[in-house]
């Protein structure tokens, strides 16, 4: 007869679940308790990300057709201004707080003018939350308002008014000033984390692509540097701009249309063909990156895919393109206008409303067909285009299979450099790429072979930049790294089926080392762009000196740390040993250094920005040297990391 399960807790305390236990967080409170579920992370994006609810609240004044000028100053203190010269946000006493409705706006979520049709009818930032976040997670906000002749100002700290509305001097136009500094109570790498020039830079660029008609000046009091970004040409100029060291083998081609049927929406596309071997496609909703893309250019490559082959059947081509076929060395932007748009939550990234994806792929498809009609010189040069990737694609068909990961357990096909790892847990698993057969020896034995296998490189691998998919998968050492990760590549690039939770790539501390990280870099950015994505990817550490003083050893990954150590290891007797590559340390220094979980050094790598990223592989590793002349010489001087 079986007995019943009896659990028994022990030292447990009896609690009660009365509404006396639930908590309940007034004003803003809950925004600095839970900073991270209203900016993403309390890291650089969070830190930013005030920066830019302001800053897009300012451009919804240019959509609106009230502004045409935002200027940003990043200022000494760690603070930050934006201002614009739009309508001003208004002052006087809200009706049901009985409070000045800019009062309002700062205080409470949800709360401002995106939700009335008739003050924005479209918006960047359509949940109401971000000039209350700002004021939340700020140690303090001043807002000036230029409105009725008067210029008004409030302050605010941590989510809380400390100083009521007050008139501070006259003013003969409008506009508004908010400028705030992040709460070093809520963001981690504080002092550390500031504003970064170049991030914010490449936003308020990416912003006057988009809105053509409005000029932003950046300045930052620190450096005395100052851009101003104003593109009267808007998604040409775009498309120019990310096609810098990439030859256009078609003219930009550029629509816009609109409807007002059930909602507004508005569309603009620019696209062109370069001779590349990529697919570059920016979209956009509302000014705001929606980097997972969304039904807006589901549309555009269905639509993009269909008047194609459509006029290809015209030139009595017999066999349809696929997509991938069509989208080789295109460069496409779509910018959405909407009313209405549904995000996936409030950083977003994918649009989600099923009626855009319709509206784009007819409209689109009528005018990209008139187009191709009319221009029958273009488009035979998509068609040529189209059939040389289609003749690619069907003889890299075989080679991708390769790549899968499931052919590898049936067939024992792993590559015969590779030294791997015990553990089948690829969460634990770690992939090290190593430059030299040297390295790769000495990272083999010193090596934890429970998790760290090991994959040495023959010299310097091909530039992916340069060759076609085809050419790519016949050279040996790519192979053997897409078939070591065995994820699959490009589209078909899947992070769930790495063999390892990480790649790590390992090179000397010299010219020639990052020459190969950036080869390898490339590769990971065309090829396995979804491990980037999902964090999956590293570069090493090595240290650059090692430095002894009697049975003291240290290690130095710089030469600012150098002079710390050597400030620290006062006297004499000290021996310094520069390292040319990692081929001179012996195994156990290059676990201890540089693959130790416990002490080693990883740069994860990251995308900040889509377009900023496509822009700069595209000059290290295109073909127009003059570009990539330009831009050695801009930063050689002065750049200590460059993440992609």
């Amino acid at each position: 007869m079986s007995r019943p399960l009896t659990l028994k807790f022990q030292n447990m305390q009896k609690s009660e679940y009365t509404a006396e236990s639930i908590k309940r967080l007034k004003g803003l409170e809950g925004v600095r308790k839970r900073p991270a579920m209203y900016i993403g992370d309390v890291g650089k994006k969070g830190f930013h990300h005030l920066a830019f609810e302001i800053i897009d609240n300012a451009i919804d004044e240019v959509l609106a057709g009230f502004a045409s000028y935002v200027k940003v100053i990043i200022h000494k203190d760690n603070s930050i201004s934006i201002e614009d010269n739009g309508r001003g946000i208004p002052v006087d006493i809200h009706p049901e707080t009985k409070t000045p409705a800019v009062e309002v706006i700062f205080m409470e979520l949800h709360a401002g003018g995106k939700f009335e049709r008739n003050v924005y009818k479209i918006s960047g930032g359509l949940h109401g939350v971000g000039a209350s976040v700002v004021n939340a997670l700020s140690e303090f906000t001043e807002v000036f308002v230029k409105r009725n002749g008067n210029i008004y100002k409030i302050k605010f700290s941590r989510g809380k008014k400390v100083e009521d509305l007050k008139i501070v001097g006259k003013s003969e136009g409008t506009g508004t000033i908010v400028r705030f500094k992040p709460d070093p109570e809520i963001f981690i790498d504080y002092p550390k984390l500031e504003f970064d020039y170049e991030y914010i830079a490449n936003r308020l660029r990416e912003i006057a692509f988009l809105v053509p008609e409005v000029k932003i000046e950046l300045i930052d009091e620190r450096t005395n540097q100052r851009e101003v970004f104003h593109y009267p040409n808007g998604l040409t100029d775009f498309i120019n701009y990310v096609d810098v060291s990439r030859e256009h083998i078609t003219p930009i081609f550029y629509t816009k249309f609109s409807s007002s049927k059930d909602e507004f929406i508005e569309v603009e596309i620019a696209l062109s063909y370069n001779d590349g071997y990529d697919e570059v496609i920016l979209s956009f909703v509302n000014t705001v990156n929606t980097k997972e893309g969304g039904t807006h250019v589901t549309g555009f490559k269905s639509a993009l895919t269909r008047s194609i082959n459509d006029i290809a059947k015209k030139f009595n081509v017999k066999e349809s393109f696929q997509g991938e076929d069509v989208r080789e060395g295109l460069t496409a932007i779509i910018h959405v206008k909407l009313s209405n748009p549904i995000f996936e939550g409030q950083t977003k990234i994918k649009l989600g409303n099923d009626s855009v994806k319709s509206f784009i792929e007819t409209q689109f498809y009528e005018k990209f067909s008139r187009y191709l009609e009319e221009n029958p010189k273009v488009a035979q040069v998509i068609i040529n285009k189209a059939l040389e990737n289609q003749k690619a694609r069907l003889a890299a068909k075989k080679a991708k299979e390769v790549v899968r990961r499931k052919s590898f357990i049936e067939n024992d096909s792993l590559p015969g450099k590779l030294a791997d790892c015990i553990t089948k847990d690829r969460e634990k698993a770690e992939l090290f790429i190593v430059e030299g057969e040297s390295a790769g020896g000495s990272a083999k034995q010193g090596r934890n072979r429970e998790f760290q296998a090991i994959l040495p490189l023959k010299g310097k691998i091909l530039n992916v930049e340069k060759k076609g998919l085809d050419k790519a998968l016949d050279n040996e050492e790519l192979k053997a790294i897409i078939s070591a990760i065995g994820c699959g590549i490009k589209d078909n690039c899947n992070p769930k089926e790495a063999r390892y939770g990480k790649i790590i790539i390992m090179t000397d501390a010299d010219i020639d080392g990052s020459h190969i990280r950036t080869l390898l870099l490339t590769l990971f950015y065309r090829y396995f762009y979804n491990l980037i994505e999902a964090g999956m990817v590293y570069i090493a550490q090595p240290p650059l000196y090692r430095v002894q003083k009697g049975k003291i050893v240290k290690y130095a990954y710089s030469d600012e740390q150098l002079k710390e150590i050597l400030q620290e290891l006062k006297g004499d007797n000290v021996m310094i040993q520069r390292y040319k590559g990692l081929g001179e340390m012996n195994p156990e220094q290059l676990w201890e250094t540089t693959m130790n979980p416990k002490t080693r050094i990883l740069k994860k790598i990251t995308i900040e920005d889509a377009a900023e990223a496509e822009r700069w592989v595209s000059i290290c590793m295109g073909l127009d040297v003059a570009p990539r002349r330009e831009f050695i010489e801009k930063y050689a001087l002065n750049v200590k990391e460059l993440d992609i």
